[in-house]
C-alpha cells in the first residue's frame, strides 16, 4: 500500500509532485507542516499562526527558539561538536555537575550522570543498571499499568500498555506490571527476583494521571524495606514542568535512579540517567555506552536551559501559570475535570466524547494540543507562556467544546 500525505499542499509544496510520503509510516499522515516557531507561536508553510500548547510533547518548555538556548547551540557548534568518550569535554562535565546539584537541592542524594539521546535511551540505561545491580536471578523490573517508558524494546516491555505489545511478541522477559496507585498489588508482587520498581510521578501518555504523594512514599518505603531500587521516570515531568524541578519533590522522595529528557534540551535531542553514586558503581567500563553520550553540542543546550530556568525561576512560573490555566479550564461547561501538576494538565471531557475530534478542530482554529486517550486532552504549554496567550487558548477551547 502506498502511504500518501493527507495534506496535499504539504506533498506538492515540499515533494514537488511525488505521490508517496518519504517517511516510514509510524506516525501516520501529518496534519500540518510547521516551518518556524518563536516562543509559544508556530507558523506552518502557508504562513498560518498557531499557539503551541503541546511543546513537542512537553519538550520546548522555554518556548521555540529561545535566544539563550539558540545562542549556546550556535556558539558550541563553532567551538566543538563532538569527541569520543575516550575523552572529556568541559561543557558536558559542567552540565553533569549542574544536574546532580539540582537533584541534591531537590532532596536527593549525591549521584552521577550518564548522558544519552532520548528518554527511551535513558530508561534503557536504567533497566540495564537495575539488572547489573540486582545480579543474575534478581533482574525483574516492576512498572505500572498505563505507564509509558519508551519505544526501544526493553523500555517498551516496561511500558504498561500491554495491548501495544502484541505486534512485537515475544517481548523481552523480566518485566511485570501492576495497577498504578495500588500499594497492596505492588507489595504482593515484589519477590526475590525483583531488582527495581520503575514509576512515573505523573503518567503522561497514560492520561495525565498524577500519583498521590502517599502512594509514592509507600512505594519508596517498600523498596527500601526489601532492598529494591526505587526508579522514577522523570522524562516528561522533569525540569520544572510540574511546578517543581522534578516530580519527586512533591512527595519529598529520595529516589535511587532518575531518568530525564524532553525539557532538558528544549528541542535538542538529549536524555540522561542519574543514579546514586553507590548504585551507579554497579556499572563498569564497557557495561553501557553511547557514541553521542555527553556530546558537547547537546550538553551545551542543557547547560543553557538549566541556567535560564534558574534565572526565571521556572518551577514557580509553572506552578502559578498552571494554576491559572487549571482554574480557567475547570470553569468550562464541557469540562468533567482537570488533572495534572503545574503546566502538565489533562482536560477530561468524560465518556462518550471523542477527544481526538475536538483536538483536530482546535488545530484548525490555531491551537496545538493532543488527545492522550479517547476522553482526555493534554495541555503542556511552554513555561514562558503569557497570560494573554493562555486566554487566547482558553477561548479557542471553549468555542470548540461548546
Amino acid at each position: 500500500m502506498t502511504h500518501q500525505f493527507v495534506a496535499t499542499t504539504v506533498a506538492t509544496t515540499l515533494l514537488k509532485g511525488q505521490e508517496h510520503c518519504p517517511f516510514i509510516p509510524v506516525f501516520g499522515p501529518p496534519a500540518v507542516m510547521f516551518e518556524r516557531g518563536l516562543g509559544t507561536e508556530l507558523w506552518d508553510i502557508e504562513g498560518k499562526r498557531y499557539l503551541d500548547f503541546l511543546c513537542g510533547i512537553a519538550v520546548t518548555s522555554l518556548g521555540h527558539c529561545h535566544p539563550e538556548v539558540s545562542a549556546a547551540i550556535s556558539k558550541q557548534a563553532n567551538t566543538l561538536l563532538h569527541v569520543s568518550n575516550f575523552f572529556a569535554n568541559p561543557v558536558a562535565t559542567e552540565t553533569a555537575v549542574m544536574i546532580n546539584d539540582l537533584v541534591v537541592e531537590a532532596g536527593g542524594a549525591q549521584g552521577q550522570v550518564f548522558f544519552c539521546n532520548s528518554g527511551a535511551e535513558a530508561n534503557e540505561a536504567a533497566l540495564k543498571l537495575a539488572r547489573k545491580f540486582g545480579g543474575r536471578g534478581r533482574h525483574v523490573v516492576v512498572s505500572a499499568l498505563g505507564s509509558f517508558h519508551g519505544r526501544t524494546l526493553a523500555a517498551f516491555a516496561a511500558t504498561g500498555q500491554l495491548v501495544k505489545h502484541e505486534p512485537f511478541q515475544p517481548m523481552p522477559a523480566g518485566f511485570l506490571h501492576v495497577e498504578y496507585g495500588n500499594v497492596e498489588a505492588l507489595s504482593a508482587i515484589l519477590d526475590s527476583t525483583v531488582a527495581a520498581v520503575l514509576l512515573e510521578t505523573v503518567q503522561g501518555e497514560g492520561g495525565v494521571i498524577p500519583a498521590s504523594n502517599e502512594y509514592l512514599r509507600a512505594v519508596q518505603a517498600l523498596c527500601r524495606d526489601r532492598g529494591i531500587l526505587f526508579m522514577l521516570d522523570e522524562v516528561q515531568t522533569g525540569f520544572a514542568r510540574t511546578g517543581k524541578w522534578f516530580g519527586f519533590q512533591h512527595a519529598g522522595l529520595d529516589p535511587d535512579v532518575l531518568t530525564f529528557a524532553k525539557a532538558m534540551g528544549n528541542g535538542m535531542p538529549v536524555g540522561a540517567l542519574w543514579a546514586k553514586k553507590e548504585i551507579a558503581a554497579a556499572f563498569s567500563p564497557g557495561d553501557h555506552g553511547s557514541t553521542y553520550s555527553g556530546t558537547a553540542l547537546a550538553t551545551a543546550a542543557v547547560n543553557a536551559v538549566i541556567t535560564e530556568m534558574k534565572r526565571i525561576d521556572a518551577p514557580a512560573l509553572a506552578h502559578s501559570k498552571g494554576q491559572y490555566l487549571r482554574d480557567a479550564l475547570s470553569k468550562l461547561p464541557a469540562t468533567q475535570s482537570v488533572r495534572g501538576q503545574g503546566l502538565l494538565l489533562g482536560l477530561e471531557l468524560g465518556h462518550g466524547v471523542d477527544a481526538k475530534s475536538f483536538v483536530n478542530t482546535m488545530l484548525q482554529r490555531g491551537l496545538v494540543v493532543n488527545a492522550v486517550n479517547a476522553t482526555t486532552i493534554r495541555l503542556a504549554p511552554p513555561i514562558t507562556v503569557s497570560t494573554s496567550e493562555m486566554d487566547e487558548a482558553i477561548a479557542i477551547i471553549s468555542e470548540v467544546l461548546s
